[in-house]
């Protein structure tokens, strides 16, 4: 099996709606993210012969999924009143609504099907929301 692994970052605020504790608050991470792809077989033709993909598209396909949330605030649908919404618009902020609670481990599975989706054998995602706490997911 062949394994390339790519990191990209972004930095973000989230809170967790209906969570008790000091994350219910508005904070910031530099979320980094790591993939790592897999393959049994290397492209066996053209300019990817020898490679399992080319890593420059792995690293710009990564990039592009991070820096969508780049800089903004991170919320799920229904945690915010629509004024509050409308309020921050009005000010011209970065706001990115998610269909699912903002944690490190649902990111780690967004980011694995994004990626999945794109094409790529994805082994498995690791974002980190500090430099020691990461979430991991992979599929068997």
């Amino acid at each position: 099996m062949y394994y390339l692994q790519t990191k990209a970052s972004f930095d973000a605020a989230h809170f967790l709606w209906k969570y008790e504790g000091k994350c219910r608050n508005i904070h910031g991470h530099r979320w980094n993210v790591v993939a790592k792809i897999k393959s049994q077989e290397l492209e066996q033709e053209g300019q990817t012969r020898g490679m399992v993909v080319d890593f420059g598209n792995l690293k710009k396909d990564l990039k592009v999924l991070c820096d969508y949330f780049d800089h903004s605030l991170i919320y799920e649908t229904g945690s915010l009143k629509a004024e509050t919404v409308a309020a921050l618009q009005n000010e011209d902020f970065h706001l990115e609504e998610v269909s699912f609670h903002p944690t490190a481990e649902n990111f780690a599975y967004y980011f694995y099907k994004e990626l999945t989706d794109l094409g790529y054998g994805v082994h498995y995602v690791e974002v980190y929301e500090t430099p020691n706490n990461c979430a991991v997911y992979e599929e068997e």
